[in-house]
Parts: C-alpha cells; structure tokens; sequence
C-alpha cells in the first residue's frame, strides 16, 4: 500500500522583519570584530527576507515594537500571540492548498510545530475553524524543531498504509519570530539571524497523485546532544545552533551505513530529487560537499532560504511544494536535522 503527498499550500506572514533584525543585532554588539564577522556572515546568509507575525506598522525592536528595549516581552505575552497568529496563518496555508486539491472528507489531521503552546490544542482550534468532524483523529507533533515535518508526512504515511481509505490533511506551522532574545552573543544571534515565520498545509491519501512517499530513515548522532538546543525560558524559547552543526552534519553524511538508509543503496549522483531543509547556507553546503552533488541539486532548498529563511518545521514542506511544481522526479530524498543532533528523512518519487 503507497501513500501519496498530493500537493502542498503555503502561507507566510505580511511583515518583512529580515533587515529590522540586522540593524539591531548589529548594535547589540560591542566590539569592532564581533560586528565585523556578524555584517560578513549576515552578508553571506542567502537569506533576503525573512517573515513575521508580528504587526507590520513599526520595526518589532523599535520604541513602539514588541521587542521595546524597556518592556521586553515574557513567554506569556508570545504565546498569547502564537495562540491567534499561529492557526490563523496555518489556515492561510490551507487555503492555498485548497485551491490545488479537493478538502473534502478529511479523516486525520496531523499538526506540527514547535514555537509555541496551547491549550485545546493549535490542532484543535484549526480542525474547529475548519469545521471538520468531531471525530476526525488528531495528531499534534511538537517541539521536534526542524525535522518535524518529515514525521508529520511519516505519520500520515503510516495512516494512510493501514486505512487505505483515509484522508489525512498534515499541517506546519511555525512563528519563530515570536522568539527573540535579549543578547549580545555573537553565535546567538547569528542563529536567531536564520529564523522566519509561515506555515504549510498538505493532503496524503492512498490514491495515486503528487509524490509517492518511500521508505522513511532516521538517525541521531552521538554526543550531539548540545548542539541544538531550544529552552523554554521566562522570555520565550531560546535557541542554541552550535557553528559545529554543519560539520557534525557533513561527517553523519560520509558515513556509508546512513548514506544507504537515505538513498536506499543509490549512488547520490543517481537521485534526481533532493528536497533538503533549508537550515542556513552553512548546513547545505555541508550536504552537498558531503555527497558530492552537481550544483544545482539543493537549488530549491536555496531559493527558499533566501524567500522565507528557516522556518523550523515548515521550511522542509516548502521545498518539497517547489519541487512538486517543477520536473518529474524518479528518484528522491527528503532530509531534514534538529535537536538531538538528529537527522530524519524520506525517499520519494513523482507519482506514476
């Protein structure tokens, strides 16, 4: 029994906050050298926009922003925000997906994300505003970060081969922006330097459509435990990104027993379809010197980056929507890693 990804909707927020932030980073910093390398590794991103929840009438570090300098914001305060901008932007994003495919007789929802809680669920509230039955099964993933959505699409998968009936409509949704920090660290706010909001909504059942979903694979790698991190802090979550993370990735990558799980025993020079998480330039850099791709393999990875930046869990699924636009694929690998240092992924081709 296959289950197929039939299409993708997408959804970003209005506000472009990606230079806002440059500015003040900048000044958080004291030091000559440290503002030097901060302005060279902000040039070299790839990064052009990155998108935000919060309102598009002032610069969110502004006097009158969120993120005032004498009322810096506590967890309660984002979360208030994560509890309306989240479902309402997921729902953008099901709108965009309902103008590509059919929405009717959705059976299972699974719903992942990672900066933000609520309670009823953000599952909840979005299947309420969908109005989808009440008996409609629920899945809600969270705090997996990056890679979450390729166990959202696991997941689905796994429904969709034991109820060949069911219709499972999988859902991203990430406000990252919601997370800003107060520091002068240089590795910190190079990290925050990567992140963006937006969601992403896609439809899996067992009929043939879109991409076949393979064989999932899945590893973490040891004593890497501290190199992602996200603490959940009295002033939103706080991310930790190790700048050892791009090489601890590239030596996972070389090693031939993961290589196998992820192409399936394939040569990477025979897959001709890789959706892989737009993490920050450094991390796909890293996969492609690793596996020795052509040029042009990570090209949709690289066009979302520099549109949307990283948006956690969402960024995987908008890369794999640009993909399912472009060419048939034959032979593809979907790859994603997050905290643990962990790397998660799928294999996957266009629909016969």
């Amino acid at each position: 029994m296959s289950a197929f990804l039939h299409a993708i909707g997408t959804a970003v927020p209005h506000h472009d906050v990606h230079q806002a932030f440059i500015g003040w980073a900048r000044q958080q910093l004291t030091g000559a050298r440290e503002a030097a390398l901060f302005d060279r590794m902000a040039g070299r991103a790839g990064i052009a926009h990155r998108w935000s929840v919060l309102p598009q009438t002032s610069d969110p570090t502004g006097p009158d922003g969120f993120y005032a300098a004498d009322r810096w914001p506590g967890t309660a305060a984002r979360m208030d925000i994560y509890a309306q901008a989240a479902p309402a932007l997921a729902i953008r994003a099901v709108d965009d997906l309902a103008g590509k495919v059919p929405l009717n007789g959705i059976t299972h929802l699974v719903v992942a994300s990672c900066t933000g809680f609520v309670a009823p669920g953000i599952d909840q509230i979005i299947a309420a505003r969908l109005d989808l039955l009440p008996s409609t099964e629920r899945v809600l993933i969270g705090f997996m970060g990056c890679y979450a959505a390729v166990a959202a699409l696991r997941t689905a998968r796994h429904i969709v081969r034991s109820e060949p009936a069911a219709r499972v409509l999988v859902i991203t949704v990430e406000l990252s922006t919601l997370h800003l920090q107060a520091t002068g660290d240089l590795e910190a706010l190079l990290a925050m330097l990567q992140f963006g909001d937006g969601a992403a909504a896609a439809l899996v059942t067992g009929a043939s459509g879109g991409f076949d979903l393979g064989q999932p694979f899945a590893t973490t790698l040891p004593e890497s435990a501290e190199l992602i991190r996200w603490t959940v802090t009295d002033h939103g979550f706080a991310m930790h990104l190790s700048g050892e993370v791009p090489g601890r990735i590239a030596a996972a990558l070389a090693d031939p027993a993961f290589a196998l799980a992820a192409t399936g025993g394939m040569s990477p020079a025979a897959v001709d379809g890789w959706a892989v998480h737009a993490g920050g330039r450094s991390i796909l850099e890293a996969v492609e010197r690793s596996l020795d791709l052509p040029d042009d393999s990570l090209s949709a990875s690289r066009a979302v980056l520099s549109d949307n930046g990283n948006m956690s869990s969402s960024t995987l699924m908008f890369v794999l929507a640009r993909l399912l636009d472009g060419p048939r694929i034959d032979q593809g690998v979907a790859l994603a890693f997050g905290p643990g240092l962990a790397a998660e992924g799928f294999r996957f081709a266009s629909a016969a």
